[in-house]
Order: C-alpha cells, then sequence, then structure tokens
C-alpha cells in the first residue's frame, strides 16, 4: 500500500478531470435549484446583502455563493470518501484478516534482477557440468 510518483499524478489528473464534473453538477442542477427557492436565476445570484460603502457604490455580499461552494465541498468529499477511502479501508481489512487466518499472500514475481541471477547461476552450473564430462 506505498504510494508512488506515478500513482499520485494519477490521482492529481483525475481530480482535475473530477472537479470539472462536480462544477458542472452544481452549476447546472444545484445552484439553479436551490436559487429557485430564492427567486433568483442561480444559487450564485440568490442571498446578496448590499452594504453601503463610503464611495457611494454599495458592496454586495454574496452568501449565496458560498453556499454554492460549501454546497461542491461536500459533494467532492462524498464522491472521494465513498469511491477512494472505503473501498481502499475494506481492502486493507480483508488483507488483515487474510494475514490473521495465515493466508498467505501470493509473492510478487521476481524482478529482471533475480532472473538474471538465477540464468547466471545455471549457466555456470551447466558450464561445470559440461566441463566434468568432457573430463571423462
Amino acid at each position: 500500500m506505498r504510494g508512488n510518483v506515478i500513482d499520485l499524478a494519477v490521482a492529481v489528473v483525475i481530480g482535475a478531470a473530477f472537479t470539472a464534473i462536480v462544477n458542472a453538477l452544481v452549476e447546472g442542477i444545484f445552484n439553479p435549484a436551490i436559487g429557485a427557492l430564492f427567486d433568483a436565476e442561480d444559487l450564485k445570484s440568490a442571498l446578496i446583502l448590499e452594504i453601503p460603502t463610503t464611495s457611494g457604490e454599495p458592496a454586495q455580499l454574496m452568501f449565496g455563493a458560498v453556499i454554492a461552494a460549501a454546497i461542491q465541498f461536500l459533494l467532492v468529499a462524498a464522491v472521494v470518501y465513498f469511491v477512494l477511502v472505503t473501498p481502499v479501508n475494506y481492502m486493507r481489512k480483508k488483507a488483515e484478516e487474510k494475514r490473521k487466518a495465515g493466508i498467505e499472500e501470493p509473492d510478487a514475481p521476481a524482478s529482471e534482477l533475480d532472473l538474471l541471477a538465477e540464468i547466471r547461476d545455471l549457466l555456470s552450473e551447466q558450464k561445470r557440468a559440461q566441463v566434468t564430462v568432457d573430463a571423462e
């Protein structure tokens, strides 16, 4: 379960792509639906509080935009939890149960270095056997 750079890069790319999906979901469905409750085009244009300033132009406090960002955050957090965290925790639990039950997990395949060393040893044994046969 050790991480590496490739896994991290894949996670960043998938996260960026997933952000577009969540943005579309929030902008296209949730914002208009909640904005309709407040008689606004979308949530970002709802719940705007104007306060006076010294320059005469009113400043706008956009509470709807904050609520929209909170909804977007909750959607991303829920998907990350249920799609990534829960399955990984499940796999760790199953691996721990196997370990406690004494079930050995299959060994990782031999590395190239191990295979080359094995080939070297076999060739060496074969050469020694050939020398022995020639000596007789």
